[in-house]
């Protein structure tokens, strides 16, 4: 199963962004909050509208955790369907089971949520899953397995995420270690630092 294996904090330093939503990097970008390299600090240089463009497709893709030809496929789809192609595109990442599971709080990252699904400590309406890009529809049920509900770090995820709420689009029983997919997210409910439109006009070329 493919996956970027490499160094995160840097990719997080090259955006200037925690697009990871982990901790230790919230720190190293507090000590190194510019671009990484051997030479330091340096100015930015002012990037094109393609530069500007590509830069917005890759934090996209590493923050949902999907290579280039998954990501690719992903724009294929949603620019088939009714709508707008930018949100159509957000809506089917969010929907992937590794997201639906990092949403309900029951893993602190989006990575983390990959390897429990790989692990098949999930289920889906009953039933084990344990491919994260599976795609969540709404109304479904994802339920920890009883083996998982036992992990301390789930449990210690889940009561960080009881502190932070959990979107709209979720709704999660802490005590049945349980939460159903309502929908797919407005666009109003997702990040505001992501700029769809800059991968529409990419791909449009």
């Amino acid at each position: 199963m493919a996956r970027y294996i490499g160094p995160k904090a840097k990719i997080a330093r090259k955006f200037g962004e925690n697009i990871f939503g982990n901790s230790k990097i919230s720190k190293i970008l507090e000590k190194k909050n510019y671009s990484p390299g051997q030479h330091g600090p340096t100015k930015q240089r002012r990037s094109s509208n393609y530069g500007l463009q590509l830069r917005e497709k890759q934090k996209i893709k590493h923050m949902y955790g999907v290579l280039e030809r998954q990501f690719r496929k992903f724009f294929k789809r949603s620019d088939r369907m009714d709508g707008e192609t930018g949100l159509n595109l957000l809506q089917l990442l969010e929907r992937r089971l590794d997201n639906v599971v990092y949403r309900m709080g029951f893993a602190p990252t989006r990575s983390a949520a990959r390897q429990l699904v790989s692990h098949k400590h999930f289920k889906v309406n009953g039933v084990s899953v344990n491919i994260p890009s599976y795609k969540v529809k709404g109304g479904d049920t994802i339920s920890l397995t009883e083996r998982a509900k036992k992990q301390l770090r789930v449990q210690a995820a889940l009561a960080l995420a009881s502190q932070r709420g959990e979107p709209e689009w979720v709704e999660v029983s802490n005590e049945k270690m349980e939460g159903v997919f309502k929908a797919p997210p407005d666009r109003q409910d997702l990040p505001s630092e992501i700029n769809e439109s800059l991968i529409v006009e990419l791909y449009s070329k």
